[in-house]
Order: C-alpha cells, then structure tokens, then sequence
C-alpha cells in the first residue's frame, strides 16, 4: 500500500480503520468458532471466505497503523475464544449471522469512503465494501436456496403517482391512521431481523458467560430487545403485513462458554451501537407521527442500555479506547 507522497491520516480516517480492526477482530473470533462446528458446505465455504476477508482486512489495518506510527489495537485474541466447546447455534443461525454482519460492514463501509481523504484509504474502502457486497449476495442467495430467508412484506401496485394533499399523512396517535408507507415498512422490517439476531445472541450469551454481573446486564438487553420486536410486530400485524421469523429455537442448550465475556459484552455493546444508528435513519425517513415516537422511545432506551455495558466494561478493564485527540489542557497544567 504505497501513498503519493506522506500525508498524516485524519481523524475520521483513523477513526475508520480503528472501528474496521476491532469489528474484524470481532469477527474473525466468530467465524473460527463456526468453522469447527458447521458442516454444511455451503455454508463452510461462504465462512471460509469471511474469515479470509477478515484476516486480510486485519493485515491491511495493521500496516496502515504500522505507517503512522499508531498502536495497533489489541481486540480479540484466540485467549478470546474456545472453539472445542460443543456448538452453542444450530448452522441455520450461521447465516443469519453472517447476514446480518454483511450489513453491518457495508454500513461501515460506505461512511468510511465518505470521510476518507487520502486516496489509498479511498481504494482500500471501497475494494473492502466490493468484496463485503460479494459476501452479502452469496450469504443471501444461499438462504433463498436453503428456504431461510423471511422476505419482506410486499406492497401492491399504485395505479398512478399520487401526491400528499392533507396533513393527515402525518397523523399517528389521534384519527385515521394512514396506511404504511414502502420506507417505513422497510426500516421496520430490517430493525426487526437485526433484533431477532440480537435476542438469539443474548439467549446464547445468557446461558454461557461465567459474570453475574454480565449475565444480568445481557437479560435486560434480551428484555429490551424483545420488547422492541413486539413493538414491531404490532405495528405490522395492525398493517395485516407479515413480520420476519424469529431465531430464538436456533440456540442450543449448551452451557459451555466458546467467548470469553470480554468478547461478548463487546458484541452486544456494539450491536447496540448499531441498532442505534439504524433506528435514527429510521426515524429520518418516517413521516407518521407515532412512529416517530416510537423510534425515539426506543432509541432512548438503547442508549441508556449502551451507557450501562460500557460503564460495566470499564470497570472490569474489557473497554479499549479509541483514537482521541490531544487533552491541551492537560498539557498545560503539566507545564
């Protein structure tokens, strides 16, 4: 990876390859982990192909650092992880997982090729965001293929364009409530697969971390999470639409852990993270009142949750920090 000329890295660009590292570090763990366990060959190859993709993206980050002097982050190490413990999922989760991460990654992704300057981060970004896209089309027609994707609800056709005439396309709480519109039904229908594998990882995590104290904190969140798909699904069932399956039934009864907490309170902190953003483009884009609401409700209730794990993370030395600024103050009172 050759620059034109030295040129020091933004912040954002940091900030971009730090959150990469960590999500890949993240990630490689999972998919070592599933590798011992899956035997259907189509999904082994698509984790064999993630887990490449992973380590490469490691490799590419580290020299980035390496070429600004920057530490590299620690992450997730192998002491992060048993892959001979019997198998917490059954191998239909494995694609849902992996669904899902794509997502996640392509959201990444395309931030980091907006905030990137330098033309090298630029290249890299965007062959990150091909091939990541790649993954994502073969993680979803094998789920087609094997009957396990739950397809949105459909819409029937308009019979012309249409335009709002009233301000009762606003009204949620009082009167007639208009019907959904295709945007809304959308972010809804996609918040909800995204808290479905939320609620699985937690039932897993609950079951198999070894800390009260992190077993608590994972069945509020598995509360929360649940909570907000029932709020989904009433909206939808209101709509007569039809919501996405639950994934509940494809967590085993195992007890062994294969994460160590370190590890899985970082993934449902980051998770929550990520349901924060999707539900704050959900409710830039819905126009009914009372789904605005109901996104503000829920995305308080998430970041309060967010707030408890990293306060429960600090205390127990598990949360790295990222690339920040210069304290000048603090450079001040030492002079």
């Amino acid at each position: 990876m050759e620059t034109e000329h030295h040129v020091r890295l933004t912040a954002p660009e940091i900030s971009g390859l730090w959150t990469q590292y960590m999500f890949d570090s993240m990630s490689q763990r999972f998919f070592e982990y599933a590798l011992e366990h899956i035997e259907d060959e189509d999904i082994r190859s698509l984790y064999k192909k993630a887990l490449a993709l992973s380590e490469k993206h490691l490799a590419h980050v580290s020299e980035f650092f390496r070429q600004e002097n920057h530490p590299t982050p620690q992450a997730f190490t192998e002491a992060d992880v048993n892959k001979k413990v019997p198998p917490l999922f059954q191998e239909p989760f494995y694609l849902h997982y992996l669904y899902i991460m794509c997502l996640q990654g392509l959201t990444g992704y395309g931030l980091s090729v907006g905030t990137s300057i330098r033309s090298d981060l630029r290249s890299y970004f965007i062959q990150c965001n091909t091939e990541t896209m790649e993954l994502f089309d073969q993680t979803t027609q094998a789920m087609l293929t094997k009957g396990l994707y739950s397809r949105p609800p459909v819409v029937n056709q308009a019979e012309q364009v249409s335009f709002v005439t009233d301000q009762g396309f606003l009204t949620g709480w009082f009167g007639h409530r208009r019907p959904l519109t295709s945007l809304e039904i959308g972010d809804i229908t996609f918040n909800m697969y995204k808290m479905n594998l939320h609620i699985a990882l937690k039932i897993a995590f609950a079951q198999t971390c070894t800390d009260k104290h992190v077993r608590k904190i994972i069945e509020r969140g598995m509360q929360i999470s649940n909570k907000h798909t029932e709020v989904f699904k009433s909206i939808f069932n209101e709509e007569k639409l039809n919501s996405p399956i639950s994934l509940q039934a494809l967590v085993t009864d195992s007890t062994e852990a294969p994460f160590s907490d370190k590890y899985m309170m970082y993934q449902i902190q980051y998770s929550t993270q990520i349901a924060i953003a999707f539900y704050g483009t959900a409710m830039s884009v819905n126009a009914r009142r009372d789904l605005g609401a109901h996104y503000t409700r829920l995305t308080a209730e998430l970041v309060a949750f967010a707030e408890d794990c990293a306060n429960l993370m600090i205390k127990n030395g598990w949360l790295e920090q990222p690339p920040m600024a210069t304290d000048r103050e603090k450079i001040a009172k030492k002079k």
